[in-house]
């Protein structure tokens, strides 16, 4: 193989290619400029293409581990796809990054102008960004409502003015779907603040209204033994986080005595027992003999006997027929010309 390759070199130093002919002197600035490549400029490709791949295994490995920790700790399916998705979309756009500047790099070292390539590239870019800002926007919001777990698939939450169950979310886009059945489609960048109903635990306040005549003493045991009944049933045991609470009279509205009820739940499952407790506490009102609380009706049991009896008096004078007219007591002046009276 040796022989052959100096028998071609020296070939090549023969006739059209001898030294000193043009094709001789073209030939010998040809391996000038590849000796001076490979001294000062390959190196410096050769350590460009090293860090480029140094980062992208470190960014496999990253995303990777992403992964990997979604899947040990998440609370369900739906969060894992979540990470997955980001996971894929940082990989991607950290790999194309990376790319870019290695090519920008080789360019250089091999002496290509980049001027006119990075000025058609920034141009480019300004009017894909002016074009596009509200996109890169929804995508930027979406990937930080993605990392920070503002909120999940499944979860009720009311945004951009929109409350309901959260059916999919993308990096540009939530979708949620209201109680009536309505699909609403949400861009994130006009997810401006998250109410989240999912999150850790619920709690539901039932103002329980009682007629004014009925006696504290009595009712607030009375909501307890019920609240405690539910509390303590088969059916909603596992939902209570903690024993319910009765505040006493909170307020006095007419003819209304208002008894705050506070039930705390595992999120999103006070609905149930506050349903369940609301019809015992109506049986119980008509067992007890107990009136509800009603805004019209008017409390007269402390009037003493006189004052009963004064608006008796009242009532009949306001009641009492007026006398009979008699023509009798008409003045001459007040007969009727127009009836002939």
């Amino acid at each position: 193989m040796r022989v052959q390759s100096l028998v071609f070199l020296l070939a090549m130093r023969t006739g059209l290619f001898a030294e000193g002919r043009f094709l001789g002197k073209v030939l010998d600035e040809w391996a000038g400029d590849i000796q001076e490549f490979i001294r000062t400029k390959l190196p410096h490709l050769v350590l460009v293409a090293l860090i480029a791949f140094v980062l992208s295994r470190l960014l496999r490995l990253v995303t990777a581990r992403m992964i990997h920790l979604a899947e040990q700790h998440a609370v369900g399916p739906a969060r894992i796809a979540q990470v997955r998705t980001l996971a894929g979309v940082i990989r991607t756009t950290g790999l194309a990054i990376i790319a870019m500047i290695a090519a920008l790099q080789f360019l250089a070292a091999v002496g290509a102008n980049l001027g006119p390539l990075l000025a058609s590239a920034g141009v480019a870019g300004v009017a894909i960004g002016l074009a596009a800002q509200n996109i890169v926007r929804d995508m930027l919001n979406g990937a930080l409502i993605l990392i920070e777990d503002q909120f999940n698939v499944g979860d009720m939450v009311t945004v951009a003015g929109a409350s309901g169950t959260v059916e999919a979310m993308t990096l540009r886009t939530t979708t949620v779907r209201g109680a009536d059945g309505t699909l609403y489609m949400i861009p994130n960048s006009q997810i401006t603040t998250v109410a989240n109903q999912s999150v850790d635990f619920s709690i539901a306040t039932i103002n329980v209204s009682v007629d004014f005549s009925a006696n504290p003493d009595v009712v607030l045991p009375l909501l307890k033994n019920i609240a405690m009944d539910v509390r303590n049933s088969p059916e909603f045991d596992k939902l209570f986080l903690e024993d319910p609470r009765i505040l006493g009279v909170d307020a006095v509205k007419g003819s209304q005595l208002i008894f705050p009820v506070i039930f705390k739940t595992l999120a999103t499952q006070q609905y149930a027992p506050v349903r369940e407790f609301q019809r015992r506490v109506r049986l119980a009102l008509e067992e007890n003999h107990l009136l509800p609380g009603d805004p019209n009706r008017i409390f007269n049991s402390f009037l003493d006997a006189e004052t009963e009896g004064e608006g008796r008096r009242i009532r009949a004078a306001v009641h009492e027929p007026a006398p009979a007219h008699d023509p009798t007591t008409l003045k001459p002046g007040e007969s009727n010309p127009f009836g002939g009276e």
